[in-house]
């Protein structure tokens, strides 16, 4: 989790997404609002710590979409359901699907940010003890920020060591050039996917024989495989 955790509000009530938005930036979160399931998946949901995730949407359910992350994307961020369906079924529904916590509409603000507290608290522990990356010989530790191949330190740059961490974190996927420029350089304005090009190149030179294990293809991008 980041020293600012980042939220993502998925709800189709544009007045509601305001309000959680206004008060959860209040209280020191950074947050970002998607009016659809549709919308929300086509973000880079894995640099999100906790989604806020209304059930009844158009199209695509908040429970479907739930379920593509935990199933399809394999990706274990917190999730909370906003809805104003509380029977038991619609719980063990939600639960089943991977929710970390129900919130029942209507709500009180308070209750939704001691909530996200909550569970963010409870999944930071989680995550202290899920911060090694290990491929064979090569291993990252994320919580330190290093590389490291037969017992030997390899010194990447930061944007070396954030493009191995994120193919490392999708082994087997390919990562379009796109998608990894609006990850590891979200914040530069004036960049092109040769930098993903060039620092790919840098990249399998310093890892060595793990260097042909970051495989790229023409059309698709980059991705990590054993």
């Amino acid at each position: 989790m980041s020293s600012i955790p980042k939220i993502l509000i998925v709800d189709d009530e544009k007045d509601l997404c305001e309000i959680l938005e206004f008060n959860l930036s209040s209280e020191g979160f950074k947050t970002e609002v998607a009016h659809s399931a549709e919308a929300a998946l086509r973000k880079p949901l894995d640099t999100f710590d906790l989604l806020l995730l209304d059930v009844m949407m158009n199209e695509m359910s908040g429970y479907k979409m739930a379920s593509v992350i935990r199933k399809d994307l394999k990706l274990a961020i917190p999730i909370i359901f906003l809805t104003a369906r509380t029977s038991e079924n619609d719980l063990l529904t939600g639960f089943n699907v991977g929710a970390d916590d129900y919130i029942s509409k209507p709500f009180s603000i308070k209750e939704v940010i001691a909530r996200v507290k909550a569970v963010l608290k409870r999944s930071a522990g989680e995550q202290t003890a899920i911060n090694i990356l290990k491929v064979e010989n090569l291993e990252i530790n994320t919580q330190n920020k290093t590389v490291n191949i037969d017992n030997s330190d390899v010194n990447l740059t930061r944007k070396e060591y954030e493009i191995l961490v994120l193919l490392m974190k999708h082994q087997g996927q390919y990562i379009s050039r796109e998608d990894i420029l609006s990850r590891v350089w979200s914040d530069d304005i004036i960049i092109t996917e040769r930098n993903v090009d060039v620092n790919i190149a840098r990249l399998r030179k310093k890892i060595g024989r793990y260097g042909d294990y970051v495989k790229g293809k023409s059309g698709y991008g980059y991705c990590f495989s054993v």
